[in-house]
This record gives structure tokens, sequence and C-alpha cells, in this order.
């Protein structure tokens, strides 16, 4: 099989493999690769790079490497493969089952999830207003990208796990390791409880045009109403959310 190579969001895939947290580190990497394959951050397919390139961009030894791919296959997200041409290789997660989230999104009171959407509001509204701020032009083609594959979801799962992306390269856009990261962090915890409120078609289709509004004041360099639009963008899905708990 021919390894699936590919060029997504440049800043956010730095942010993926830049060195992790010295505490915890089988973990930190589990989470830090995981997240990025939940997010779509790394595609389907994608050949991750070799053990002692991986460890040395990540800033692990092979061992402490070697036991978080060996987690990592257990979870399913990924494959290794012997021989010519084998390597770890990312397996992305089938559609999660309806049932299961609503189990997840249960065990949220709506105080935690409106905390939640507070930090994310934040954090997204921080990086949206830094992002209108040092952009070029050419440094949006990543969140464009994005905003399309949105746009072309043809399920919840899917549009949820591109919600996700998007702000993570807004916030990689913003030229902020530390604001991605905490963004990668934050779609772990929230971005599966979207399908549950992504499966309406209109509600999609209001996402995609609030996402073309911030694309759009980020290019303008109009750093108040990126924010502002950002943060609106949140809190409209954190309080959908917080209906839909409510009405378990």
């Amino acid at each position: 099989m021919v390894a699936v190579k590919h060029n997504r969001g440049g800043g956010a895939r730095k942010a993926v493999f830049s060195p992790v947290d010295t505490r915890a580190r089988v973990e930190t990497v589990v989470r830090r690769l995981g997240d990025a394959i939940e997010l779509g951050l790394l595609a389907d397919g994608e050949q991750l790079p070799g053990e002692s390139e991986l460890a040395g961009q990540l800033g692990v030894s092979t061992v402490t490497l070697r036991e978080a791919l060996m987690a990592l296959r257990q979870q399913g997200l990924v494959t290794t493969r012997r021989g010519r041409g084998g390597g770890s290789f990312v397996s992305l997660p089938e559609e999660p089952a309806t049932e299961r989230i609503r189990q997840r999104l249960a065990g949220w009171s709506t105080e935690e999830l409106r905390d939640l959407g507070d930090h994310w509001a934040a954090v997204s509204g921080a990086a949206a207003r830094l992002a209108a701020q040092r952009t070029e032009p050419d440094d949006l083609q990543p969140l464009r990208r994005t905003l399309e594959e949105f746009a072309a979801a043809e399920d919840a799962a899917a549009g949820s796990r591109v919600y996700g992306r998007f702000h993570v390269e807004l916030a990689a856009a913003a030229q902020s390791a530390r604001l991605t990261r905490e963004q990668v962090a934050l779609q772990t915890e929230v971005g599966a409880l979207l399908c549950l409120v992504l499966g309406d078609d209109a509600y999609r289709e209001e996402v995609a045009d609030r996402h073309r509004s911030v694309i759009s004041a980020v290019q303008n360099g109009a750093h108040d109403s990126a924010r502002e639009l950002a943060e609106a963008c949140v809190r409209e899905s954190t309080a959908r959310l917080i209906a839909l708990r409510l009405a378990l």
C-alpha cells in the first residue's frame, strides 16, 4: 500500500508534532496524537514519521513513543505494518454511536457545559483576534479548505470533526502554539458531543456561514469583529448542547 501524505494546515500540524509536556509522557503522546486523529488533522491512512524521527519531534524517547503507539493501536487509531513499506498508519475511528454520545452528554451538568463553553469561546475569540492581527491572506488557506470540507460533510460525525478542526486551524492562524494545543484539547471534550447538534442540516449551513464571516473578518484585519464572531459561533453551539442536555 502506498503511504498517504498530506499537507493539511501547517500551523496546526506543527503543534501536533511539537515537544510534549515532561509529565506523564506516554499519556501525553497518546492524547496528542489521538486528538489529532479524531480531529482529522492527521488523515485516515496517513503514514506517521518513523519512530526515531517522531520521537525526536515530540521530545521523548523511542521507548516512550513505542508504548504510546501500542496504546493507540489498542484504541484502533493506529495500525502498524512490518516489512518493506511498513510503519505506523492513521486509522480513522468509525462514526460514533449516537446513543453512546448521548450518554456521554448526560454525564455533563449544565453548569459544566456552560463553563466548557466559556473556556472554548475565550480561546476561539482570542485566536480570531490575534489571527486578524497577524496573518497574511495566504495563511488562511487551511481555514478555507476546512470550511469547504465542513460545507461538504455528509453527516453529523464528519461535520463535528471538521468543525473542531476549523477552530484548531484558527488558533494556528493566530501563530500561537499554546492556543493551538489548548484548542486541540478542548475539541476532545466537545467534539464528539457536537454530533448531536450538527445532524440538523439548517444548523450546519448556519455554522458554515458563521465560519465564512470569521474568515472574512480575519482577512480584513477586523480583529474585534473576528473575536465577536468566533465567540458567537461557539456560544450558539454550547447553547444547543445545553438545551439538548436539559431535554435528556
